[in-house]
């Protein structure tokens, strides 16, 4: 097998365990959301600042000085903005008016994640399929429906079954199957050091629980 190819032997995820008792949704506070952007923006400033102040960095150097803001910012705008519902998705959905029955794939699906354990990068690749029910979605909004849960303090496991289990709400079908195959820096970049190793997850539902199914699949994802 090529190096690059998805093996059949990862683990899938069960659906089951999954949406058992709800542990694929972000554990997020029931305040999550009381402070604004701005005031978020403005707190997040003030503890980097902090920390950067206690490694012993010179905060008057002209390089350092704007750093804090510009690490809030980043945060709440950009790497973390998948924690505020407002910026989830709408997707479209239209009549599968081609009577098109045959798997659907969108691959090589580039993501960008952190690491909730050390607030390090995860990067990667997700690769997604469904049988339509019906109806179809717009193959932009499975991109961004990647960037959405990617863009939070993640595990890859949990990352995994979000895009699932949301298209699956979405498509109003359980025939959905996911792949993701990712680098992740908290071990690249420190403790052991490994900057070979991948990590991959699965989620199979429907249809794609069928070995002939799911077979096909990687196929689509490995050619």
């Amino acid at each position: 097998m090529r190096p690059t190819e998805t093996s059949s032997n990862i683990r899938p995820l069960k659906p089951t365990d999954a949406a058992s008792d709800s542990n694929w949704n972000t554990p997020l506070r029931s305040d999550a959301f009381d402070l604004t952007d701005e005031e978020k923006i403005e707190r997040i400033e003030k503890h980097v600042r902090e920390i950067m102040l206690t490694l012993g960095l010179d905060m008057t150097d002209d390089s350092l000085n704007g750093t804090p803001k510009r690490v809030a910012k980043m945060y709440v705008k950009e790497v973390f903005s998948g924690l505020n519902p407002k910026t989830r998705p709408h997707a479209r959905l239209f009549e599968n008016k081609y009577k098109y029955r045959e798997m659907l794939v969108e691959k090589e699906i580039t993501f960008y994640s952190h690491c909730e354990h050390h607030l390090v990068p995860i990067y990667g690749r997700a690769h997604v399929a469904y049988f339509s029910n019906g109806k179809v979605i717009g193959l932009s909004k499975i991109n961004r429906i990647v960037q959405y849960y990617a863009k939070r303090p993640q595990v890859q496991e949990r990352l995994t079954v979000q895009i699932g289990k949301e298209l699956e709400s979405i498509l109003q079908t359980e025939d959905v199957g996911v792949v993701i195959d990712a680098n992740h820096m908290c071990v690249a970049m420190r403790g052991v050091g490994d900057t070979n190793s991948k990590t991959g997850t699965a989620y199979f539902n429907g249809k794609f629980r069928e070995e002939k199914v799911k077979g096909e699949f990687l196929n689509f994802i490995n050619s």
